[in-house]
């Protein structure tokens, strides 16, 4: 029987933030707590959080509150305090899962605790950084300080062969092991029960075909694909319904755009659903899950689906459809809408074959957190021994200058969240003036915001400037 082992898992996201890779750590420390050892989860403390209701200890460190610019608070990843507390838990082994300020912070805790550090690639950090930083210089910085930790780790994972492919792309060079994760809808449907309740406010009537999506509503999840595809169905005639169930960044602009493409009868929108249940019901509603996201690493709402006995329609040669085989347990296309048009059309004709893939997937494609992370275990177990031993290389300890490099651009988003706040109060404290300018003449009025946005924008360019100097120190460093 394996030894019981602390395992501190680290992660940027962790509730009351909710992303799919937060939901792999509740479901690790869930699942190591019940089955195998001790969890403990390091994270940065989120204003407000209540961690209540785990079986494990959450210890927060500081961070800075950055929601307003990139939808994440931004950790500062040297805590005195976390080294005490996994110092008094016996901590066997660091399982960052996330190759930012959590995986900075694991490379000290290593260096204190002399633990291995493994780290969990789970989506295309590129890709996020590209949509949070729009200059070239930090968003190079930024990927190469990824590689460099990841290069920093006794053992790098990852979700699926397709995100170790996007890690080679971004200059990783070392090893990796691919550990899927699971998913936490049990196998089996929702009752009708819960079905009814679920979906008894939309226009959806049991003779006709209901598709679904469940995810972040950002078009490099291919929803332009699924709109354009079900354009098509609708000029041919064929009666259907849609449903999304999520919300994101671009959630407005979907909306608009299923709009002007007529589809608002046959198209509906729930917004983000947090409960659980109600999600497994709308997958035991669909008659088939739409996702041609090539974004995606892992596609564990392929799973989700499967585990409802409902089949996807997904991109061939996407990281969704590994393991899977077309017209058995998935439904593969190309990734154009034309491809999704004409999969569409030939399913609507002949229903039994969504039936029956379906019900492939569900015995075939179906893994639980419980089963994901029993495999991940006795990984640690080989992990520990290796340590132990010596087989991995000794990596060399962040650089002072690089920490204080650290140090100095966490200041600046400091000052950029003072500064966004004085601009507010700002404006709040001029609104009789800004009254009395309107009472003037429209020519004093537009100077006076003229002048105001020319003040804005010397104040961005300050910070922008600051920002790309310190990446600049960092480099040196990297």
């Amino acid at each position: 029987m394996p030894k019981k082992h602390t395992i501190c898992l680290l992660n940027d996201s962790f509730p009351p933030i909710i992303d799919g890779v937060a939901n792999a750590v509740v479901n690790y420390g869930k699942n190591i707590e019940a089955h195998h050892g001790h969890a403990v989860v390091v994270t940065p403390a989120v204003p407000g959080a209540v961690d209540e209701g785990y079986d494990y200890p959450v210890i927060r460190y500081p961070s800075i509150d950055t929601r307003k610019l990139v939808g994440y608070v931004t950790g500062y990843p040297f805590s005195p305090e976390a080294e005490r507390r996994l110092l008094d838990e016996h901590t066997s082994l660091l399982h960052t899962h996330c190759p930012a300020a959590s995986a900075i912070l694991a490379r000290e805790l290593r260096d204190v605790l002399n633990t291995p550090l493994v780290m969990t690639y789970h989506t295309k950090y590129d890709i996020d950084i590209a949509k949070a930083v729009k200059g070239k210089l930090i968003q190079t910085g930024a990927i190469r300080a990824l590689v460099h930790n990841a290069e920093a780790c006794d053992e790098v994972w990852v979700v699926s062969e397709g995100a170790g492919e996007n890690l080679r792309s971004l200059g990783y060079e070392g090893e990796y092991t691919v550990m899927a994760n699971g998913v936490d809808v049990p196998r089996g449907g929702a009752s009708a029960e819960a079905v009814q309740a679920a979906t008894a406010d939309f226009d959806l009537p049991g003779d006709v075909p209901m598709f679904l999506f469940v995810g972040r509503l950002m078009w490099y999840k291919g929803l332009r694909i699924i709109l354009d595809a079900l354009a098509v169905l609708s000029e041919k005639k064929i009666d259907f319904r849609m449903v999304f169930v999520g919300d994101g960044g671009d959630g407005k602009e979907v909306r608009e755009y299923a709009s002007e493409l007529g589809l608002d009868k046959v198209c509906f929108f729930t917004g983000s659903i947090s409960d659980r249940e109600t999600i497994r019901a709308w997958y035991t509603r669909a008659e088939l899950f739409l996702f041609p996201s090539t974004f995606d690493t892992n596609g564990l709402v392929v799973r989700e689906a499967a585990a409802c006995g409902t089949a996807t329609v997904m991109v061939a040669g996407s990281c969704a459809a590994e393991g899977v085989t077309d017209g058995q347990n998935g439904l593969f296309i190309e990734e154009n809408a034309e491809s999704m048009a004409a999969k569409l059309c030939e399913l609507c004709a002949v229903p039994e074959t969504m039936r029956r893939v379906g019900e492939n997937a569900e015995r075939e494609l179906y893994i639980s957190w419980e089963e994901a992370v029993k495999k991940a275990y006795e990984r640690y177990e080989t992990v520990i021994e290796n340590y132990a031993e010596g087989k991995y290389p000794k990596h060399k300890k962040p650089m002072d200058g690089y920490l204080k490099a650290q140090g100095e651009l966490m200041d600046t988003l400091a000052m950029i969240e003072t500064a966004n706040d004085e601009m507010v109060e700002a404006i709040v404290s001029e609104r009789d003036e800004i009254s009395a300018h309107f009472r003037k003449s429209q020519e004093e009025v537009r100077e006076y915001f003229r002048e105001r946005k020319r003040r804005v924008r010397e104040s961005q360019d300050k910070v922008t400037e600051r920002i790309e100097e310190l990446w600049r120190k960092m480099d040196r460093y990297l």
